[in-house]
Parts: structure tokens; sequence; C-alpha cells
């Protein structure tokens, strides 16, 4: 798939070479998109951490595969201000819904000032407080209330509480996303110690024979930097 020709070998990177790279294609790829724009500038202006939400080109990826497997229903852990539940909710059908979590009642607010700015308010959700005690409380009645797509992206420390949550929440053949799991190569460093990272290495190893996904880990460098995501399949 990829060229080994000598000039690609050893060939030094930075976050402004990915960042310029995401523009590119972003220029291709990714539609001009005011409201996406203005849910970012209020995000910083409120003085959320907007650094820590997808880009452009992730929030993209998010929302297409939410389409890929005719998501209606979506879960999400860790709303911060809203950007990836706008892309999520936009790729929804008629009827679809994204239920999505947070601890922090000014990211809350935040987020739902954006929902009513991208229009997209009637199609969300959000439950307030610890994910750890607010997804328990999600009981689906039946198989039609389970969701078809997860994504986590919320304090590493309970990626495995969180996970697992996932599990019991998303149908069989649904997507789980778990996001920020390479952390600028820190998780495979076990010289590293920060709970972010030890919370990713538990999480590996829970899935490591899990007989009720299948997983992969996709690393990503772009202007948010070098991570990745895991990308699980519920059996």
């Amino acid at each position: 798939m990829f060229s080994t020709h000598s000039r690609y070998k050893h060939q030094p990177t930075s976050i402004t070479d990915w960042t310029k790279s995401d523009e590119y294609h972003n220029a291709f790829l990714v539609p001009a998109d005011t409201a996406l724009d203005a849910v970012m500038q209020h995000t910083q202006a409120e003085g959320l951490p907007a650094y820590i939400a997808v880009s452009k080109a992730q929030g993209r990826f998010l929302g297409l595969v939410a389409k890929s497997v005719r998501a209606r229903r979506v879960l999400e852990v860790g709303t911060l201000g809203g950007y990836s539940t706008v892309c999520f909710a936009r790729a929804l059908p008629e009827g679809g819904k994204v239920v999505t979590l947070e601890v922090d009642a000014h990211h809350v607010k935040v987020a739902q000032e954006n929902f009513k700015t991208a229009g997209v308010e009637h199609l969300v959700d959000v439950i307030e407080g610890p994910a750890a005690e607010t997804l328990p409380t999600i009981q689906p009645k039946d198989d039609s209330e389970l969701f078809d797509l997860a994504f986590i992206d919320a304090d590493k420390e309970n990626n495995v509480i969180y996970f697992e949550e996932a599990k019991r929440l998303v149908r069989r053949g649904g997507v789980i996303i778990v996001d920020n799991v390479i952390r600028y190569g820190r998780v495979s460093d076990l010289a590293f110690d920060h709970p972010n990272d030890v919370g990713v290495r538990k999480l590996l190893e829970k899935i490591q024979g899990d007989k009720e996904v299948d997983a992969t880990t996709v690393g990503t460098a772009g202007e948010r930097g070098w991570d990745g995501f895991i990308y699980a399949v519920r059996n």
C-alpha cells in the first residue's frame, strides 16, 4: 500500500506538517461549514479546551461512520462543546437521536447553545453527571432502544467502565470508537505512568481476548497531533 522509496525513510515531521496536511485534504473533502465554525468559536470563547475536541477531519469521519452503519441511535461519552455531537446528529435519519453524557455543567450549557446554533437541539439528549454513574441508568427496554454506535471521548481513567457499558448498550454489529489511545506514543512507552496513559493500557488489556468485540487501533497524525482511536465491532 505504501512506497518504501528511500526518500520517505527517516523523514522527520511535526504537528506543523500534520496540520498542513489536514488543511490540504480538508480543502477537497470537508465542505465549508459556518455552523460548525460557529460551534468551535463559541466553545473557545466560553473558555472550553477546544484543542481536545475532534478536528474538522475527525468530525467528518465520525459522521461518515454513523452514516455507514446507518446509525439511528448514537451514544457519546464526553460532550465538551458538542462539536462531535453535531456531526453525529447531522448524520442521523429521521427519528434518530444522540444521547451524550457530560460531567461539567458549564460544558453542558455551552454544548446546548451550540446545538441550537447548529439546529440539532431536537436530535440530542444530554445527560449531566459523571458518566461512570449515569451510564448504568440507561436501561433499554428492548432491542429498538439499543445504540448503533458509541463514541467514548472522556477521562481515560474510566475507559474500561465506559467500554463495558458501551458493550451492554450497543447492538450486535454496532460500532464502539474510543478516542485518544496513542497519545504521542506514551501509551506504548511504559516509562509514562500518567493516569490517562495507564487508563488506555488497562482498556487494551481488557479488550485482549474479549470475544464480545473485534477491535483494532488506528493511528492518526493531524492538527490534533499524533494520536489514534480504537475501532471495535460488537459481536
